[in-house]
């Protein structure tokens, strides 16, 4: 098997892929990894693959990565970020391609190499992460390109809302197969020494009740329309905490800095309770230090993951209601309009249900297994392998002549 990367950076899809490449390696099947890009400027944060814990996850358990060594938006450096490839480009992937089976795409990005002339011809799976076909700039006529050639015979769809998104952009439905995201139920769980040794860490008292905002900073996340909410809650909370983590959710980002200034108005006092962590390598840690798991996106999310991970670390969920979150929080958490002071009142309410609720949200974790998921990914890449090996049908004989 040969996933194929844009790149390395943090994202909630790449996490995921990556958890599924692991567990499929861990199944029997032998996995590689090819990267578009070593290096990108993101989020106002650079990233390099090495330095990504995807890549280090996946070296550490012996997948081989490697790269087409393009860069993409770092100042004052090369950008190699287009759809035209070089031949020794080209060269690397036909190598990496003819040692496998099936290729896995994440997303729908690389089929711009993959749908290059020359390439081993190969059968190819694209998981699909996001609920807007049609924000993905030419991504989509790539991925209509490559069905209707027979390049890619199949589609994962982490939620039901991607699938009815692809559908309706003109994808068949007969290549679109839905299999909601999962996660490591070892790893992600209730944890109190985890939960007190981060909030010492951060100076929050165990008792004070805490948010947790886990995205890269991007306008779909809609960050400033949370930073009012944040105000409006710490607010009426006068012992709560706000916890904001992710790509661009650093010190160092003006952006950031700037919705800040704007929701706050100057409040400092109530800023002082706003902790900005970062990319951080340790979600199970923060979502177990956290009572409460916000998403405020606007538009694209189909699972989001970051909902799945708090519930299971025991943080209850409030969202707006974008892609499959409605059907994530129903009867776990709580969904709302995208109104700051609704969104307030919510989280007070989540933080104050949040024991009554610990055992409602015992009992839904097998539903969001990674164990489940991977099963279902390795069932339809065997079918894919089969299918694609099959002899072809004989031809029928000639009729007898009169």
């Amino acid at each position: 098997m040969l996933s194929v990367y844009d790149g390395f950076f943090s994202g909630g899809a790449r996490i995921l892929h990556s958890d599924v490449v692991l567990g499929l390696q861990e199944g029997g099947q032998h996995h590689q990894v090819l990267s578009v890009h070593a290096e990108v400027l993101r989020e106002a944060t650079r990233q390099a693959m090495e330095d990504d814990a995807c890549y280090r996850s996946l070296t550490a358990s012996g997948v081989e990565v490697g790269s087409l060594g393009r860069v993409s938006g770092l100042p004052g450096g090369p950008d190699t970020d287009s759809t035209l490839f070089t031949g020794p480009e080209l060269a690397t992937t036909a190598r990496a391609m003819a040692g496998a089976d099936v290729i896995l795409s994440l997303k729908e990005q690389p089929l711009a190499l993959l749908n290059q002339a020359g390439l081993p011809r190969r059968p190819v799976i694209v998981s699909l992460h996001r609920s807007d076909p049609e924000n993905q700039g030419g991504a989509l006529d790539e991925l209509k390109a490559a069905i209707a050639d027979g390049t890619v015979v199949a589609c994962v769809c982490c939620a039901e809302s991607t699938r009815a998104a692809y559908e309706a952009a003109g994808i068949p439905a007969e290549v679109l197969h839905v299999i909601p995201n999962g996660v490591d139920l070892l790893r992600f769980r209730p944890d109190p020494a985890r939960r007190l040794r981060l909030r010492d860490t951060l100076g929050i008292p165990d008792s004070a009740p805490v948010v947790v905002f886990a995205a890269r900073y991007d306008a779909m996340k809609n960050v400033p329309l949370f930073l009012r909410a944040a105000r409006a809650w710490l607010r009426q909370e006068p012992d709560g905490h706000v916890l904001m983590c992710g790509a661009g959710m650093a010190a160092g980002q003006p952006g950031l800095h700037a919705d800040i200034d704007a929701a706050f108005e100057g409040d400092l006092a109530l800023a002082d309770r706003l902790h900005l962590l970062g990319v951080r390598g340790d979600m199970e840690t923060v979502y177990a230090a956290s009572d409460v798991v916000a998403l405020t996106s606007a538009w694209g999310e189909a699972a989001p993951l970051c909902l799945i991970e708090g519930m299971m670390c025991g943080a209850v969920p409030v969202a707006t209601d974008v892609g499959d979150s409605a059907a994530i929080v129903a009867g776990h958490g709580f969904l709302t309009p995208p109104d700051p002071d609704a969104i307030a009142s919510a989280w007070a309410d989540a933080a104050a249900a949040r024991a009554d609720l610990a055992p409602v949200l015992e009992r839904s974790r097998e539903r969001f297994s990674r164990t489940r998921m991977i099963a279902s990914y390795a069932t339809l890449i065997d079918q894919v392998h089969t299918e694609s090996f099959r002899p072809p049908l004989p031809e029928p004989p000639l009729p007898e002549p009169l």
